[in-house]
């Protein structure tokens, strides 16, 4: 994470992690439902990866400097960095940065351009890494909008422990030999 100058990077690692459930523990509030019932939005994966990374910066305080986001996209181009977006259209509604290892998901940050883009993103989000059978989606720190899609706190030991299994998996979070896909929201 870089400094509020954006000119040191430090490692950050907290006693706890905040964790997105995979299970019948998330939830979201129903008014959302009835946008997911809207069909207002498109979901793809990697569309437009640096837009995201730039989407996610793009706050008076953020912790996502210049040098990360050359980090970010060389993981990317790794196919470690992902982008899971929302589209209305041809715009970009919001998005989820984060890295997939085996199955686990590191969410790093998210945004939005249009109101409930990320929530649609997070809503999706999860039915996919669900659908790709990972196991962990590390959200790093709760707050409240996490809290209301059932984020909860484990601490660092049971972290570890959760993590050491997840990354044993083999989970793929695009398809194999892609680079790029969407899907329309179900």
């Amino acid at each position: 994470m870089a400094d509020d100058a954006g000119d040191n990077l430090s490692w950050y690692s907290s006693k706890e992690r905040a964790l997105i459930p995979l299970d019948d523990r998330f939830r979201y509030p129903k008014s959302l439902q009835r946008v997911l019932n809207q069909n207002r939005f498109t979901v793809a994966i990697n569309r437009n990866f640096e837009a995201v990374v730039d989407g996610c910066a793009d706050r008076d305080l953020t912790w996502i400097s210049a040098e990360l986001k050359e980090i970010y996209w060389e993981l990317h181009l790794m196919g470690w960095a992902h982008s899971f977006e929302t589209w209305q259209g041809e715009e970009l509604a919001g998005g989820i940065l984060g890295i997939a290892i085996g199955g686990a998901f590191i969410g790093e940050s998210m945004f939005y351009q249009i109101p409930e883009g990320s929530k649609v993103a997070m809503v999706k989000l999860v039915e996919w890494l669900r659908s790709r059978g990972f196991l962990l989606f590390d959200a790093q720190m709760t707050n409240p909008h996490l809290e209301r899609f059932g984020a909860y706190i484990v601490s660092n030991r049971e972290y570890k422990r959760l993590l050491k299994q997840a990354v044993q998996q083999h989970c793929s979070f695009v398809s194999d030999n892609l680079v790029s896909e969407t899907s329309s929201e179900s």
